[in-house]
């Protein structure tokens, strides 16, 4: 398949709103999609490469340069094996060899296609074809219902398998699909709620657990054979012995659990994300991750995740013992749930998770049936740069350099984003910061600091990539505040008492 036509239906699936015709173009495409091509189109059209690494970033993307092809020749196989030996390329030298792969790759691509190939390296295309619409668009094209597409792509841990197996094999193959240990699951998600009353009131009787600040861990258990995976669904097996020795140490036969693992003080106080996160590239055997678990899917020849919320908990805590479970309570009654918000908040944990307590566990997906609630900081920063866009943002200073006021004179960058930008704004800010613009190296347009946004955050981590030893921990963008000038901006002092739990 040329990859003219993936980008074709990507142009078109991000020019409409409506999720109707956005499945309908993605469905057409997939009928008169080969079998060898079925995995690389369901991929692309999802917004990701087949690839997990790259190792080539926004530098090395726009440091290509190359003249676009006039005609329309390249196909998705040659891409994906391109990207494959990029993928593969390591060690000295490595640098220009990717370089000269991918240059000669975008050699024959057209004008759309090489800003389509930079936004499906950068994973930021943006074109609306998540992978709810895609699960939607692979049930309209094999006529199967979208539920059983969805719950196979969740037993299988990848949409992409199923997809693939389904157009070539019909939708009787999504019968196949089985609850596995050792095949990891696309973990549950939480919407967000702004506060644990609202989200009793929506949801009535539930479970609430504190919500920690880890890494996200699967764990598998078959006899004395364990694995680890994370939410990504890589393998971590190898760099977590201690939680192996703990998930071996279990009364039971086989287990899949979903926790979090982090590491805590010798008081039981938690240690930062940042801290436990660090935790996983060091062999330091006296830095111990303990894990906490909160769900139990399968247990001991008997699947789970379709039993409700109370029922699977029951479970857990019937082989779990007290210091491995996330504290949790069950109530419907929104004062005792803002309670015990505040409770985790106090033990320095990120909020609490509520959860419906007839829900089944519905993998892989962000259902109405969980909700988070934690706090929300928010920040007035100054605008220090943007960086141009790529793919439906080409064309627009896009990424932002968010900076916090040094009492001591001028601005710190803490960090980046273009989250919460929507295209009004992007139009907007183009403008206003070309008329402020002090200089430019290479993709980043540096800016006289005179405009401040509003920043919302979930926290601040350390970090030695910024000159303030601090990143803001995912920054998005509220709005523009016209009544501030910079100096009434926040400064690195407030971002600090954050990072040190104070404000």
């Amino acid at each position: 398949m040329l990859l003219s036509r993936i980008v074709e239906a990507s142009d078109e699936v991000r020019s409409t709103r409506a999720r109707s015709r956005k499945i309908a173009i993605l469905a057409d495409l997939l009928r008169g999609t080969s079998p060898a091509d079925a995995p690389i189109a369901v991929a692309y059209l999802s917004g990701q490469p087949l690839q997990d690494r790259l190792g080539a970033g926004y530098a090395a993307v726009f440091a290509i340069d190359e003249p676009a092809a006039d005609a329309a020749t390249l196909n998705i196989a040659e891409v994906d094996d391109t990207l494959g030996r990029v993928a593969k390329t390591s060690g000295a030298g490595s640098k220009a060899a990717k370089a000269e792969l991918l240059g000669s790759m975008f050699a024959r691509a057209t004008n759309a296609e090489q800003d389509f190939l930079r936004g499906l390296i950068l994973r930021n295309l943006r074109q609306g074809a998540l992978e709810g619409v895609m699960a939607d668009a692979v049930a309209a094209a094999i006529d199967a219902d979208a539920d059983s597409v969805r719950r196979a792509a969740m037993l299988a841990g990848s949409l992409t398998t199923v997809a693939t197996d389904a157009l070539v094999s019909g939708p009787s193959v999504l019968d196949r699909y089985r609850l596995t240990v050792f095949t990891p699951l696309q973990p549950m998600l939480a919407k967000t709620a702004e506060s644990a009353e609202a989200a009793i009131e929506a949801l009535g009787r539930s479970a609430v657990e504190w919500k920690l600040d880890g890494l996200r861990i699967q764990v598998h258990r078959d006899g004395d054979r364990v694995a680890v995976f994370t939410r990504n669904l890589n393998d971590l097996t190898a760099r977590v012995p201690e939680i192996v020795a703990k998930a071996r140490e279990l009364p039971l036969d086989t287990v899949i659990l979903d926790g979090e693992a982090l590491l805590v003080g010798p008081d039981g106080t938690p240690e930062s994300f940042q801290d436990s996160m660090s935790r996983f590239g060091s062999q330091d055997e006296s830095e111990v991750l303990t894990p906490f678990y909160f769900d139990i899917l399968h247990l001991d020849g008997v699947d789970l995740i379709d039993r409700p919320t109370l029922k699977r908990r029951e479970a857990l805590e019937s082989v779990i013992p007290p210091e491995q479970r996330i504290s949790a309570i069950v109530t419907n009654d929104g004062t005792t749930a803002a309670a015990f918000y505040d409770e985790a908040i106090r033990a320095f944990h990120e909020g609490v998770v509520i959860k419906e307590a007839d829900a089944p566990y519905e993998a892989g997906r962000r259902g109405g049936s969980w909700v988070k609630v934690k706090p929300a900081h928010s920040l007035d920063l100054v605008i220090l740069a943007a960086e141009w866009g790529s793919g439906r943002r080409k064309g627009w200073l896009s990424n932002l350099h968010l900076g916090a006021r040094d009492p001591d004179g001028g601005f710190v960058m803490l960090g980046k984003t273009f989250k919460g930008l929507t295209d009004e704004m992007l139009g907007w800010q183009t403008e206003q910061f070309l008329a402020i613009e002090d200089h430019r190296e290479g993709h980043v347009v540096y800016l006289e600091p005179r405009i401040v946004y509003e920043i919302a955050i979930d926290g601040v981590q350390r970090s030695p990539r910024y000159p303030g030893g601090m990143a803001l921990r995912f920054a998005r963008v509220k709005g523009y505040r016209e009544d501030k000038d910079p100096d009434d901006a926040d400064t690195v002092d407030t971002v600090r008492a954050i990072l040190e739990r104070r404000s």
